[in-house]
């Protein structure tokens, strides 16, 4: 079977959130061709989308990998064609800590591994994304110095399907589905913004009305006072 492309995967509810990627090439290092990272990092807010108006954040939970599938998590190339490195065969490790979700890669086995860990070495490729599902989230919205921050926690994910290096981490599933997240909030609040605006410029413009029709009485009622 053909594999889905990524605006496949996204559509079926899988997400994809960017992370620093790191080699490891410590002299004492008996493996020379360790990549490591953070896929995330817990209850530290990173923003989604920004605009005048209002902010959507996303920060993720230190208990959202309690009940999560990682039974075989692999490591991609824009989260598509070869495998790398994966869980199944040890050359991927994944671990809770409590910063976060802790990633390390041996990219040692062949001759295209070691390649990747040599263009990540010389900082032709510098990031990394992972894929997933969420379960369960909330949403928290505050009022900050007048703009909107919409804040989403998620609470749970279901399933960790890979982590992949990134060649341009703006065109990747990060962008895509985190736009595809944040549309529904962007229009809905777009849509409540304009009619704001409607209302306040009808009740200036019926408070201007009033008010002229008030000085108009007064003159009115002047000009009555000069006659008698």
């Amino acid at each position: 079977m053909a594999n889905k492309t990524l605006e496949e995967k996204i559509k079926q509810g899988r997400q994809y959130r960017e992370m620093r990627l790191m080699v490891d090439d410590k002299p004492d290092n008996e493996n020379k061709y360790l990549v490591r990272g953070y896929a995330t990092t817990f209850n530290e807010p990173y923003t989604l989308y920004k605009s005048a108006d209002f902010e959507y954040q996303e920060q993720v939970a230190p208990d959202a990998f309690n009940d999560a599938d990682m039974s075989d998590v692999i490591l991609q190339f824009d989260h598509e064609g070869r495998v790398f490195a994966r869980t199944s065969n040890q050359t991927l490790k994944l671990s809770v800590d409590n910063h976060g979700l802790f990633v390390e890669a041996d990219l040692s086995l062949t001759e295209a591994t070691r390649e990747l860990y040599e263009e990540i070495k010389k900082g032709l490729i510098t990031k990394m994304s992972f894929g997933f599902t969420v379960t369960e989230d909330e949403e928290l919205i505050r009022n900050v110095d007048g703009k909107e921050i919409y804040l989403r926690t998620i609470r749970k994910i279901g399933k960790l399907y890979d982590v992949s290096v990134v060649s341009i981490p703006a065109n990747d599933g990060t962008e895509v589905s985190a736009r595809s997240l944040v549309d529904g909030v962007i229009a809905k609040r777009s849509q409540e913004i304009e009619e704001q605006k409607r209302k306040e410029e009808e009740a200036k413009k019926a408070e201007a009305e009033a008010k002229a029709k008030e000085e108009r009485e007064r003159l009115r009622l002047h000009a009555l006072a000069l006659i008698d």
